[in-house]
């Protein structure tokens, strides 16, 4: 089973700060799938060795879920004042969480790592 659109949205956002290049098209994204140019309030936490390490929030004037969640990943990842920024050997080990606040509930995907 493929990883969702989701969470290969919050690992590619972490991974462009890692190589240092911009390589999210973030229009495609949005013609491909239309529920990211909704408003939905989102967290990605980021878990090493089932321990959080990394975690960031919507605000409270969310932007896009694609905006939101690529800015959250990144934030989770290099910003969290509780963690020293996330290493590229950690980033291969890591999971990735995504939690949704939709008007019928939370919605929580969980990633594993990727070696």
């Amino acid at each position: 089973m493929g990883r969702s659109i989701l969470l290969q949205l919050a690992r590619d956002s972490i991974a462009e700060v890692l190589e240092a290049q911009r390589t999210i098209d973030r229009a495609s994204l949005l013609e491909a799938h239309p529920l990211l140019a909704q408003q939905i309030p989102s967290s990605v936490n980021i878990y090493l060795e089932h321990k959080l390490r990394g975690s960031a929030s919507a605000d409270i004037n969310a932007a896009t879920l694609l905006e939101d969640i690529i800015k959250n990943a990144k934030r989770a990842a290099f910003e969290d004042k509780n963690f020293k920024p996330l290493s590229t050997s950690e980033y291969l080990e890591c999971e990735v969480e995504i939690i949704l606040e939709t008007p019928d509930g939370v919605i929580s995907q969980r990633d594993p790592s990727i070696l």
